[in-house]
């Protein structure tokens, strides 16, 4: 199947520009998100390079943001670049375990294969991806249980619409 993040753009802009006044855009070397401002009338989730999964990754972390951090520039979170060491790597992926679990549901709702991010190539500690993909499949299956955030939930119907694709079940995120 042929992924082109032209299509995350074009459903996501077609599912929330008129709701949620946000857009999803092309951006340059690094992601952001910039909360409308005078000379930009919408919300912009700008993911990194073209790469398919950045746009996945970036527009996880809005489904899950509230209202008042979607008025702040990247929502108001920190960010250590790559290079953190063991704790801080640990409080990293602490905060990353529900996005990157949106980011597992919404490229299993495109067909694409998702991975963790530990994003720290260049860092004094080596994380664990396997305990890191643990915890992020676990939180998957909360949210197929439970419910998964609404935007994310709106999303994730839209692209399998598109990509016609089946609901999701646990055997999706072995």
């Amino acid at each position: 199947m042929q992924h082109d993040y032209n299509d995350l753009i074009s459903v996501f802009n077609q599912t929330f520009i008129d709701s949620f006044n946000t857009e999803l855009l092309l951006g340059g070397d690094e992601p952001i998100y910039l909360p409308a401002d005078d000379d930009n009338p919408h919300h912009r989730i700008i993911f990194a390079r073209g790469f398919y999964a950045s746009a996945l990754h970036e527009v996880s972390h809005w489904c899950i943001a509230g209202p008042e951090r979607r008025l702040l520039e990247d929502f108001g979170y920190w960010y250590l670049p790559d290079g953190r060491d063991e704790q801080t790597q640990a409080e990293f992926e602490k905060v990353e375990i529900k996005p990157q679990a949106v980011e597992w549901i919404l490229s299993a709702s495109c067909g694409f294969r998702f991975q963790v991010s530990c994003d720290n190539l260049n860092g004094s500690f080596e994380p664990d991806r396997p305990v890191f993909t643990a915890k992020v499949r676990e939180q998957v299956m909360k949210y197929l249980e439970d419910g998964m955030p609404t935007r994310a939930k709106t999303y994730s119907d839209a692209l399998r619409t598109f990509y016609n694709r089946p609901p999701l079940t646990p055997a999706d995120f072995s």
